[in-house]
């Protein structure tokens, strides 16, 4: 099968609306044949969050996508040792499908990161950047980033995260079964 395939990697500590709504935006302004959600470990640019564990994250990643067939989560990052670099993952998965392009979906705020990613003039050469609108981000770079643009809003795992320590209501921030899962495990509360 050839096509186009998105990719959006995260913590996804938790995955909240946002999440989707920029997976389906870019999904449906490309013409993708899918998105998959691919959720890291040791993001590199990012400190460990040690919030959830892997797994349970992953549970949460399944829940809020299964409504979309166009959705998957791809979970070969969890399973590495040390630090994800998105060149190795994004290496292995395109000497597995070499017949499709891969899309791989940033926010502004990672538009700005790319001059200090790990191999980066190799990774252009296997994935097209996509560059997603952010509040207070520019989406200009010396890198090609194609542009795709959704709606602005300022919601963040962080803030869930917060709204759950504070034990502040979260639904419509993140999917039902999610905000259910949440509830349920007691996460983020302390």
């Amino acid at each position: 099968m050839t096509g186009k395939i998105g990719i959006l990697g995260g913590t996804f500590d938790p995955p909240h609306i946002v999440h989707l709504i920029i997976a389906n935006e870019v999904y449906a302004q490309l013409g993708l044949e899918k998105i998959i959600f691919l959720p890291n470990k040791i993001p590199p640019h990012k400190k460990e969050s040690g919030f959830v564990e892997a797994d349970e994250r992953v549970r949460m990643l399944k829940l809020a996508t299964a409504s979309n067939p166009h959705f998957e989560v791809d979970t070969r990052e969890l399973s590495r040792e040390g630090k994800s670099y998105t060149f190795d993952t994004m290496l292995e998965i395109t000497q597995e499908s070499p017949e499709q392009s891969f899309y791989f979906i940033i926010g502004g705020d990672m538009v700005e990161y790319l001059p200090k990613w790990y191999r980066i003039e190799e990774l252009l050469e296997l994935v097209t950047f996509v560059g997603v609108n952010r509040p207070t981000y520019s989406l200009n770079s010396e890198y090609p980033v194609l542009d795709v643009t959704v709606p602005e809003m300022d919601i963040s795992s962080s803030l869930i995260r917060e709204k759950c320590q504070k034990k502040s209501p979260i639904d419509y921030y993140v999917p039902e079964k999610v905000a259910d899962y949440i509830k349920e495990h007691h996460f983020y509360e302390s």
